[in-house]
């Protein structure tokens, strides 16, 4: 399965946008994913993100729930 199977075109999000999605949705909904590096992550994080970093995408997309919407920063 390739990477691009995981993902649908969408409109990017303005930050209000997403502050709202994530408000408005309970976290076990939706996939929160932080394709920042470690460090980065470690210096703040939106609650709930998981990190995977952006090199280590591929070789974790099967991790994501394909069902369920998701929002990646």
């Amino acid at each position: 399965m390739a990477m691009t199977d995981y993902f649908k075109p969408v409109s990017s999000m303005t930050a209000e946008e997403v502050r709202k999605f994530l408000h408005d949705h309970d976290p076990e909904d939706y996939n929160l994913i932080d394709v920042r590096q470690p460090g980065e992550y470690e210096r703040g994080h939106i609650p709930g993100a998981n990190l995977i970093p952006l090199g280590d995408l591929e070789e974790r997309i099967q991790d994501l729930d394909r069902t369920k919407p998701t929002v990646v920063y």
